[in-house]
């Protein structure tokens, strides 16, 4: 297998260095041409010779996990941990690692867009452990066929993903408050979740002790594009070059979390939970509900007192009767165009997301796994795992893509978002004014990344 690089054109250098310098993953190669058919079937192991190096982060592919998959394979592993710098400079360079760690949801339209990852059809064409049948539909937000997400080739794959605005609630505030447990089939009303995580929320002088609610999930653009969905408008259009915060549906989306927001009841970048996340907060007794998806039962496994009161309930939604339970990671996989050695990259690839890594994952409960065939490994042993798991499966059938836009990474637009959003909560600036600066900015943003892509 031969692979050229032409390296960066001026164009798309001054475009990487324009994302990097936003905080986003920055890639930008020019067009490579390459041979991407597997010499051998995928799954077999004869294909995979040499090394393959594997950027991922250490706690999901590391040392360890390089090690197993040397062994399996009969290749040599090295690991680099994830670092978005060092990824830049070795695509730029054309000498990436083998294997990448991304998130289909947020990354797929903007590596494709550049012509960065590898078309990887081929490879699941001839697979021996990955069988189009037993894909599970999130994998599609690794899909994009350079106007919608959700179509055209795999470009990676999952290792394993939540539908990320599930609740997990503690019981035992909700009983202290007098608050009744949230249905494990009916979801609960937006504004009935906002009124209960005011409730819920405890004080200690100017302080919150207990957080009523965190509905921040992985980032404030996809939440607010969720909720405008709900609301039954679009915060993106249809070419995904512009975004609209003005209209009556985005309005209802930004009114209801600057409502939260206000209300104090909860992380805002104004009084972010210094724990950075929730699990240890929620493991402290100091979260009544957050919008985190299955995979945070992960963490209340080998944690007696937090499985005694976690509870698991469905994606709330407005009363517009629209149900959509999105997922905003799909952390996975995936190979650059300009790998030098393809065929054991995917060997490595398949071998951790369907072999005997990817059957580990699903029995310890962090995450849902890619493969419809592995879901019946996730634990059901205690009695938040069995809630957990009955909920989850009866939510997959609410899950439906929704396209990102390829022309700025997500990061570049909350980090507008979060510099502007302290003057809204604030009350210096209306929902409408709120409005307009978001269109104003995130809207340059998309017409200059759209412009650096021609």
């Amino acid at each position: 297998m031969t692979t050229t690089n032409a390296g960066l054109s001026r164009r798309r250098f001054l475009a990487l260095g324009s994302a990097a310098a936003g905080g986003a993953l920055a890639v930008g190669c020019s067009p490579a041409s390459s041979t991407n058919t597997p010499a051998a079937a995928p799954g077999t192991g004869s294909a995979a010779k040499g090394t393959v190096t594997v950027m991922s982060q250490s706690g999901e592919f590391g040392p360890k996990e390089a090690k197993a998959a040397g062994q399996a394979l009969g290749v040599t592993v090295k690991t680099v941990e994830y670092d978005l710098t060092k990824l830049t400079a070795m695509l730029a360079s054309g000498n990436p690692p083998d294997v990448v760690r991304g998130m289909g949801a947020l990354d797929t339209p903007y590596l494709v867009a550049r012509q960065v990852a590898e078309n990887l059809d081929p490879y699941f064409a001839k697979s021996t452990l990955i069988k189009a049948d037993d894909i599970d539909p999130v994998n599609d937000l690794w899909r994009f066929d350079g106007e919608k997400q959700g179509s055209g080739p795999r470009y990676g794959f999952a290792k394993d993903y939540s539908q990320d605005c599930t609740i997990w609630f503690n019981s035992a505030l909700f009983d202290a408050a007098k608050v009744t447990h949230p249905s494990a089939t009916t979801p609960l009303l937006l504004d009935e979740l906002l009124d209960e995580g005011k409730r819920l929320v405890k004080r200690q002088g100017a302080k919150v002790s207990v957080y009523g609610l965190n509905p921040n999930g992985l980032g404030l653009f996809t939440q607010l594009s969720w909720l405008t969905d709900l609301a039954g408008g679009k915060l993106t259009s249809d070419d995904l070059a512009s975004v609209d915060f003005s209209s009556p549906e985005a309005q209802r989306a930004l009114t209801w979390y600057l409502d939260y927001a206000k209300a104090g009841i909860g992380p805002t970048v104004l009084n972010p939970d210094p724990n950075g996340w929730d699990g240890p907060t929620f493991q402290a007794g100091r979260m009544a509900a957050t919008l985190s998806g299955y995979w945070l039962g992960g963490l209340f496994a080998g944690d007696p007192k937090s499985a005694k009161v976690a509870g698991f309930a469905p994606a709330p939604q407005f009363d517009t009767g629209r149900r959509i339970s999105p997922c905003f990671g799909a952390t996975g996989l995936w190979i650059p165009k300009a790998s030098k050695n393809k065929d054991a990259a995917w060997a490595v690839l398949e071998w951790f997301m369907a072999g005997d890594p990817a059957k580990a994952r699903a029995a310890g409960g962090w995450g849902i796994p890619p493969l419809k065939s592995l879901q019946k490994l996730m634990p059901q042993k205690l009695p938040y795992q069995k809630q957990a798991y009955e909920v989850q499966m009866a939510e997959q059938q609410h899950f439906s893509v929704t396209s990102v836009t390829p022309y700025v990474r997500q990061d570049a637009i909350n980090a507008v978002i979060t510099r502007e959003l302290p003057k809204a909560i604030k009350g210096s600036m209306s929902a409408g004014q709120f409005a307009d600066t978001l269109n104003s900015q995130i809207n340059a943003q998309l017409a200059d990344g759209k412009k650096r892509l021609r």
